[in-house]
């Protein structure tokens, strides 16, 4: 009885691993995007903030999921052109862009909720749909292919992001602006619109990463929904060198730490929760520190781009 009831337990955090990775892989291969075209983009935060306000509200007042999903990932383009903007053609500070860009989602979605909202209300979200034959493998069936269609669409997107930017012409030129944006210039290549549309691809998945929180996973929007998933999103580009396939990898190992900390207060283990909830924030902090000095980012990471200059 106790092994049932262990191997319970393991398939049930493996499982909750899987489902909440989901925002972790949308926003880091987001983020991804954008910081190889040279992009960095702190707002990340914010930007599922205002997606998943957007998403839940468009759901509960139509009652349709996908048009929730949609809002979601429009609010990120949205919040993309205008990091862009300031970014790419102002030519601003991106970290403090970024940051100013978290402050302003932060902000409305919590003035937004208030106003248009007003008490935490939950919805029927994205429900688990069970992979014929798959769906029926033991322990693996349940943890993997009986998820809802956002945590498919997540690690649907790991083969997908890595195909087009290994493979595909768009992929060569978006890390080529990333790496030596002046030799991409005197190519042809428009340095700007590829940033443009690298931050623009990354805050819509960033958008999808905010619609899938509400939407799949919790069912509900209040303030401060993101608690910094955001902020960990962006780690976890650091910490999988940039690479889909490492940013999974990253998104499986905080994910599960996450969810062994939600099991422990199911099952009222003696650790306070306060300490409990830390765990994710602390293996953030951990890896950076251990990933950060190992790895090399693009050479123009941060450096806005001006014609004739060096």
């Amino acid at each position: 009885m106790n092994e049932l009831t262990t191997a319970a337990i393991i398939v049930g955090i493996l499982t909750s691993a899987v489902r909440l990775a989901t925002p972790y892989l949308y926003a880091g291969i987001g983020e991804a995007i954008a910081e190889l075209s040279g992009v960095v983009n702190l707002g990340v935060d914010g930007i599922m903030l205002m997606s998943a306000y957007g998403a839940f509200f468009v759901a509960l007042n139509t009652g349709n999921l996908w048009l929730g999903l949609l809002a979601g990932a429009l609010i990120g383009v949205l919040m993309g052109l205008l990091m862009a903007f300031i970014s790419v053609t102002l030519k601003a500070e991106q970290g403090i862009s970024g940051i100013g860009l978290y402050m302003f989602g932060l902000g409305l979605s919590s003035l937004l909720f208030k106003t248009t909202i007003g008490t935490v209300k939950t919805i029927t979200g994205f429900q688990p749909i069970k992979i014929p034959l798959l769906g029926d493998i033991p322990f693996i069936g349940q943890i993997l292919f009986n998820q809802s269609l956002p945590v498919y669409g997540a690690f649907l997107l790991v083969p997908l992001a890595w195909f087009i930017l290994d493979k595909t012409t768009w992929g060569l030129r978006l890390k080529a602006v990333g790496q030596t944006p002046a030799a991409a210039d005197s190519l042809g290549v428009n340095v700007d619109r590829v940033r443009y549309v690298g931050t623009v691809a990354g805050s819509l998945l960033a958008g999808l990463a905010g619609a899938s929180l509400s939407l799949a996973l919790v069912n509900l929007f209040q303030e401060n929904l993101t608690a910094g998933q955001g902020f960990i999103a962006v780690a976890l580009v650091y910490f999988g060198g940039w690479r889909p396939l490492g940013i999974m990898l990253g998104a499986l190992l905080f994910s599960t730490v996450n969810a062994f900390q939600l099991w422990m207060q199911v099952l009222n283990v003696p650790i306070p929760s306060d300490v409990a909830v830390m765990l994710p924030y602390l293996l953030t902090i951990f890896a950076l520190a251990l990933t950060v000095s190992r790895v090399r980012g693009p050479a123009a990471l941060n450096k806005p781009f001006e014609r004739g200059a060096h």
